[in-house]
């Protein structure tokens, strides 16, 4: 998870122009990063509202997501 591509447009492997997505999905920690351009597009074209109702429901679940979870991440899961 980078961020939002700060200069030029991002291309998809076929020379094709990607969607631009909302910069809150990055400020959110969402890894749009690994999307495909098809899940890259579906974002793209969601509405205020969509958006608003994605990131509160991102927003609910980092809220209880267990800590040790961070640490299988990290790990890779190996100490768990």
């Amino acid at each position: 998870m980078t961020g939002p591509p700060s200069s030029g447009v991002p291309h998809t492997s076929d020379g094709g122009e990607r969607p631009p997505l909302p910069a809150a999905l990055y400020e959110a920690g969402l890894p749009v990063d690994l999307l495909t351009d098809e899940q890259r597009l579906v974002l793209s074209e969601l509405t205020p509202e969509e958006l608003t109702v994605l990131l509160d429901i991102k927003s609910r679940l980092d809220a209880v997501e267990p800590e040790v979870q961070a640490h299988g991440e990290i790990a890779g899961g190996a100490l768990f």
